[in-house]
């Protein structure tokens, strides 16, 4: 895999400036986010995601020198993917803006250049910000700190903000324009080269000063290498994708993946998740706005990304979303006692402030909601009880994929806490079943019996707490408590496709028969999820084959919701279950509905810029070329047949898959295992004569056979080949899989990638 050409395939293009705030590109370095426009010449908005409990922005950086390079008839615009860059060029001017790696620092580094010309650049804030302005010699400062005591749920502490500016020039004066803008004067050097730093540290109160002295000097001997280079191992690092179709739209899923790879890490490093709501808050260019309560959590709205993270091998994106519940989870417990009923256990709030606490604090709602509080009215999460489980899922997750046993030991109290308080809230009918009510089927039903969220949750939550605290070997006592109630859950809901309001008896066969919501499938519904499809994905019960598989189909095909909302799954879970031409079609439908800026990103409710629908496209690529879910390696379960692809998918156990198709047919496919242990992969070939071979010496590995599953042990870091026995006697082919950097926009109808002329 030539890496660098194949990410520079998904770079952005931009023939035109991007001169308004909505055509702006991010940048990050997952803790410190920026997005840059062409505004007033050159504006950049920098953004951090611990500015709390509002997510303040630290500020604005105009350059109105760059009006020259923006005007110009040779303007050219690129978003390097590879170098983690936003490159502009035009009248003999170059501008190259990152953010430094180890430093929160943006650079914005200038050639071409009148040295004989004085620029300036600005800091600015703006009302009703109260920053204070202070300068030193060379270096102009914008800092505020603030208590967070006004929402429901404060924690009390102080937050605040900082940005400092300086250039790396010639003669650079600072001067306070106003209460909210600090200005930079400076000369070009002889060479027509200068660099404009601007610094955004976490800050909490102290030395405004002190701290962005010791910030600017840093950064100014910091090498634009290093973050290059961090970049260049990040991606070499990740399982790639190169697709092709004859209309293009492999090709533009193939760079909305890319651009979710990379998103994802330059928001997805710092102490907690970058992105709340769905929304990539730290590429906004929208001041201080903000749609949704920006103190808090919809694990609703995360789950796409952690679930795309594993199968990118991008494991390590994934640690502050473990890192926001595990360290909140003494919180949880208290929340869980204060609010239902002094149980036991952990009851997850799904929105849930950044300290544990389970308001929803809205400016239209006159009283902030409770989440996880039988002491609350009927609300959209009021009592939904099973975002624990699902957290402890994607704990359980990672632990398969990664093999870490001391993660899964620092997590496991996660899984106990909210395997407990799901014994505590349930209770049991006459017979001994267990049964949850009331309870939310998330947030589409309300205060219903036995949702299928619950009995789904639970289905995967016990038999992965068992088996933890087995390799933990610990809590055994709770281990047999769950194992005697797992066998005592209620089966899925189902209802007739003809009625789907009406509930069909458990143990009723109906060939029209769909899974419910609930047990209660008349109830009043209130949000545009398909809570039937739960089981598919995220909790993996049905696939693409099974004696459940004919159900889920079913389904999916009549679903109530098609493609609504930018966040809908219905491409993964349509990819789970093997509907190729679903998965598809899907895509197209929800790209083409919701992905309306330039960057890649979405837009859903408001003005702000959305991260989770190129989470769900991500996932869903994945999963249609691999799956790996229960221990079989399933390849190309869901791919549309005139596609081409060659792609690394990563599978449990530390493995990974890599495979070539063309035109929908399976050419190779090869993997990587990870550690000693069992393999099983389908046959990609079914009923043709396969083996397994060693890559290293051809050397056979699993003989001859034409079952329906192949299977061997595994030695520990090795690459295997299966291939056909007729083919045995040909040499393995080798093809290097290459590409050529984006020249021009991408589109897909009527949806573009970059800006076209």
């Amino acid at each position: 895999m030539d890496v660098q050409h194949v990410v520079e395939r998904s770079n952005i293009i931009l023939q035109r400036p991007n001169s308004e705030p909505h055509e702006a590109m991010p940048l990050g370095n997952g803790r410190l986010g920026a997005a840059v426009w062409a505004s007033e010449g050159y504006t950049a908005q920098l953004n951090r995601a611990d500015t709390l409990p509002h997510r303040l922005s630290p500020g604005q950086v105009v350059l109105p020198g760059r009006k020259k390079l923006a005007q110009s008839s040779d303007y050219a615009g690129r978003l390097n993917l590879w170098n983690g860059e936003f490159e502009e060029s035009g009248g003999g001017v170059t501008a190259i803006a990152y953010v430094e790696e180890s430093l929160d620092a943006m650079v914005v580094d200038v050639k071409g250049a009148n040295p004989n010309i004085m620029e300036s650049a600005e800091l600015r804030l703006w009302p009703p910000r109260r920053p204070q302005a202070t300068q030193t010699s060379s270096i102009g400062i914008l800092s505020e700190t603030w208590l967070d005591d006004q929402e429901a749920g404060a924690s009390n502490e102080t937050f605040g903000a900082l940005a400092a500016i300086t250039a790396d020039a010639v003669g650079v004066r600072v001067e306070k324009v106003d209460a909210v803008t600090i200005r930079v004067q400076f000369r070009p050097r002889a060479d027509g080269t200068f660099r404009i730093l601007v610094g955004a540290p976490s800050w909490r109160g102290g030395s405004a000063e002190a701290a962005a002295l010791a910030l600017i000097t840093a950064a100014m001997k910091e090498p634009a290498a290093e973050h290059r280079e961090w970049w260049h191992n990040f991606w070499r690092s990740t399982g790639l994708m190169k697709l092709s179709s004859a209309d293009h739209a492999a090709e533009y899923f193939e760079n909305l993946r890319a651009i979710d790879l990379f998103a994802t890490a330059a928001e997805s490093r710092d102490r907690l998740p970058g992105g709340q709501a769905g929304i990539g808050d730290l590429f906004s260019p929208i001041r201080d706005e903000h749609q949704w309560g920006p103190s808090a959590y919809w694990h609703w709205n995360l789950r796409m990304q952690v679930s795309a993270n594993l199968g990118a091998g991008a494991f390590a994106l994934n640690a502050p979303y473990f890192r926001l519940y595990r360290e909140n989870l003494n919180n949880i417990l208290a929340w869980t006692k204060q609010h239902m009923g002094g149980r036991a256990g952990a009851c997850v709030p799904e929105t849930m402030r950044f300290n544990g606490r389970g308001y929803e604090n809205e400016t239209w709602i006159p009283t902030p909601a409770i989440n996880c509080g039988e002491d609350f009215k009927p609300y959209y999460n009021a009592r939904t009880i099973s975002t624990g489980a699902e957290v402890s899922l994607w704990i359980w997750r990672q632990y398969q994929y990664t093999d870490d046993l001391q993660f899964l030991k620092e997590n496991f109290p996660v899984m106990h806490e909210s395997a407990r308080f799901l014994l505590a809230y349930a209770n049991h009918d006459a017979e001994g079943h267990l049964h949850t009510f009331p309870s939310n089927a998330h947030e589409t039903q309300w205060d219903v019996h036995d949702p299928t969220t619950d009995i789904a949750a639970m289905q995967v939550l016990f038999p992965a707490v068992i088996k933890a605290a087995g390799l933990l070997n610990t809590d055994q006592s709770l281990a047999a408590e769950l194992s005697k109630q797992l066998s005592l859950l209620p089966p899925l809901p189902k209802a007739a496709v003809p009625s789907p309001k009406v509930l069909l008896n458990p143990g009723t066969h109906d060939a029209d028969s769909v899974i419910a919501a609930s047990y209660d499938p008349g109830a009043e519904t209130h949000n545009t999820e398909n809570i039937g499809l739960e089981p598919v994905w995220p909790y993996s019960l049905i696939g693409d084959d099974g004696p459940l598989h004919a159900l889920g189909v079913r389904t999916f095909l009549n679903r109530p919701n098609k493609n609504q909302a930018d966040w809908s799954f219905d491409p993964v879970q349509a990819a789970r279950l093997g509907l190729a031409e679903e998965f598809e079609s899907s895509l197209r439908a929800l790209t083409e509905r919701y992905q309306t800026y330039p960057s890649g990103l979405a837009s859903f409710v408001g003005p702000e810029f959305y991260i989770e629908q190129i989470g769900i496209i991500a996932d869903a690529l994945q999963q249609a070329i691999v799956q790996d879910y229960d221990g079989l390696i399933r390849v190309s379960p869901a791919w549309p047949a005139e596609w081409d692809a060659d792609a690394t998918v990563y599978v449990l156990q530390r493995s990974r898959v890599h495979v070539q198709i063309r035109r929908g047919r399976i050419v190779t496919v090869g993997f990587e295992t990870g550690m000693p242990g069992k393999i099983r992969i389908r046959n990609p070939w079914p009923r043709e004569n396969m083996e397994i071979v060693r890559a290293q010496d051809s050397s056979i590995a699993l003989p001859a056979t034409t079952d329906a599953v192949l299977e061997f042990s595994a030695r520990g870091t090795t690459a295997y080949v299966v291939r056909r026995v007729t083919e045995a006697s040909k040499p393995l082919p080798f093809e290097a899989v290459s590409g050529e950097q984006a020249g021009t926009p991408k589109t897909l109808r009527s949806r573009s990638i970059g800006l076209a002329k």
